[in-house]
């Protein structure tokens, strides 16, 4: 019996992490794996590298990912 194509599955959960991340009222999980969840960078003062004038730089959202345990757990060994 041949194997089932994973992409297929990836590309469904990439999908739905897409749309609920973008949403910003969930944190779609892997549980044990993964977790994502939408974050926020306020606004704040930048410097330019080729001027060295000050510039602002806008509010923005940003994608928090973060290990869970059991990852976090085959990491440390």
């Amino acid at each position: 019996m041949p194997k089932p194509a994973p992409a297929p599955v990836l590309a469904a959960f990439e999908d739905v992490v897409f749309d609920v991340v973008a949403d910003g009222k969930d944190k779609p999980s892997l549980p044990g794996f993964l977790t994502f969840k939408q974050g926020t960078r306020a606004a704040r003062q930048g410097r330019n590298s080729a001027t060295g004038q000050t510039i602002q730089i806008g509010a923005a959202k940003t994608v928090k990912v973060s290990a869970g345990s059991k990852l976090k757990a085959a990491a440390a060994g």
